[in-house]
C-alpha cells in the first residue's frame, strides 16, 4: 500500500477550514501520484431531508476533494472548479462513515480534469462527481493575503 501525504488546511475554508465555526473540519491525504481520499462522517446539523445529509454539503466535500488533486506534489497549486457536476445515486444518511475520493483524470497546462465519489460504508457509491479545473488567476492570487490563508499541513 502506498503511504499517503497529509494536504493542507486552512482557516476559514467551509470543508477544511481548522477554525470555521459551521465547518466540516475535514482532513484529506494523497498518495502522491493522482488520489486525494478523505473520511467523514458527516453530523447531523448538515442533514436536509430528515435524516439525510443536504445534497449540497455533499457537492462541497466532492467540490473539495476533486480540487485537491491538483496539489498533489504542490500544496501551493491552487485550481479553482470551472464546472462541476454531480450524480446523486443513493440518500447519503447522517451520522455515517463516508470514503471520500477524487482522482485525477487529466492535467494539461492550467486546465484540469478529475472525477470523485462518495461512498457508504458497505461499498456502495452514493454520489460522484467530474469536474473542470482551471488554475487560479495570477491577478486574484496577487491580491490575496497568504498569511490569512494560514495554509498548512497540520501534525
Amino acid at each position: 500500500m502506498t503511504e499517503l501525504n497529509k494536504q493542507p488546511n486552512s482557516d476559514m475554508c467551509f470543508v477544511c477550514g481548522r477554525k470555521n465555526p459551521v465547518g466540516l473540519y475535514l482532513r484529506f491525504h494523497d498518495d502522491g501520484e493522482n488520489e486525494v481520499v478523505s473520511e467523514y462522517t458527516v453530523p447531523d446539523r448538515y442533514q436536509g431531508y430528515p435524516g439525510i445529509v443536504h445534497g449540497g454539503v455533499l457537492a462541497s466535500m466532492l467540490d473539495e476533494v476533486v480540487g485537491r488533486v491538483a496539489m498533489i506534489g504542490d500544496a501551493h497549486h491552487f485550481m479553482m472548479s470551472v464546472k462541476l457536476q454531480v450524480l446523486y445515486r443513493h440518500p447519503v444518511p447522517v451520522e455515517t462513515p463516508l470514503q471520500i475520493k477524487g482522482r485525477i483524470v487529466r492535467m494539461r497546462g492550467r486546465l484540469g480534469k478529475a472525477q470523485g465519489e462518495i461512498t457508504l460504508p458497505d461499498g456502495t457509491i452514493a454520489c460522484e462527481a467530474a469536474i473542470t479545473l482551471a488554475d487560479i488567476p495570477a491577478k486574484l492570487l496577487s491580491k490575496t493575503n497568504p498569511k490569512l490563508l494560514n495554509w498548512k499541513v497540520d501534525r
